[in-house]
Formats: structure tokens, C-alpha cells, sequence
């Protein structure tokens, strides 16, 4: 961009974009080497953060050999498609397991029928 024009304003010339939503760090950054080169070589000056980029990114980056890894990855990822597993039916539980827990209710009725019982007796003497 010109350093005069606005901000949005008009471009010269797109040499990349920079995508922070790009799940691997080392792909959010694409950039034409050749236009750069040719841009610096004619006077042109990049901001910090841009020149950083082009540091790691550029013509001899130090980081093109991550890149390409990280965009085989990416590349890969959108090959795969998740399928859910089909979910298995519940096991019933066996009566066996219920059994002990209807005995339990039983027994503590039990000492209440004795006491009924006991009154009853109680009662008609």
C-alpha cells in the first residue's frame, strides 16, 4: 500500500495475506516471494510486523520447511471426514443385581410388622 492513502484504501499490489483463524501457526501466513523481492529491491519499505513475516516466510525464511509441513497437515485434515460410531444398545441388568435390593426394603418391613403386631396384641388384652 502507499503510505500516503488511507488506511482501507487502495491497494497497489497484494503480495499475501495473513489468516489468524488458521489452526496451525505456521500456515496462516502465504506469501509471493517474488513480488516482495522485487518491491524491497525497487525502494519499498515494510512495516515491523510485516517484516518479520517476511523474515520467517520469504524468499530464504527461516521457517519454510514448518510451513510445509504444517500446510501437508492441513492438507490432510481436510481429506479426513469424522464418522460417528453407531451407539450400542444398553445391557440390561440382570435380575440378580435387583434381588439384594428388594431384600433390603423386606427385612426393614419385617421389624415394622412385628411392632404392628405387637400393639395389636397389646391392644386386645
Amino acid at each position: 500500500m502507499d503510505q500516503r492513502s488511507p488506511r482501507d484504501g487502495r491497494v497497489i499490489e497484494e503480495l499475501g495475506y495473513y489468516d489468524p483463524m488458521c489452526p496451525e501457526t505456521d500456515a496462516r501466513v502465504s506469501l509471493k516471494s517474488d513480488r516482495i523481492d522485487h518491491w524491497i529491491s525497487v525502494g519499498a519499505q515494510a512495516s515491523d510486523k510485516v517484516a518479520v513475516l517476511i523474515k520467517k516466510y520469504g524468499t530464504n525464511g527461516t521457517h519454510l520447511e514448518q510451513q510445509k509441513a504444517a500446510l501437508e497437515r492441513l492438507g490432510k485434515r481436510k481429506e479426513y471426514t469424522f464418522v460417528p460410531e453407531a451407539p450400542q444398545p444398553k445391557k440390561q441388568e440382570e435380575p440378580k443385581a435387583e434381588a439384594p435390593a428388594e431384600a433390603a426394603p423386606a427385612e426393614e418391613a419385617a421389624p415394622a410388622e412385628e411392632a404392628a403386631a405387637a400393639s395389636e396384641e397389646t391392644a386386645s388384652e
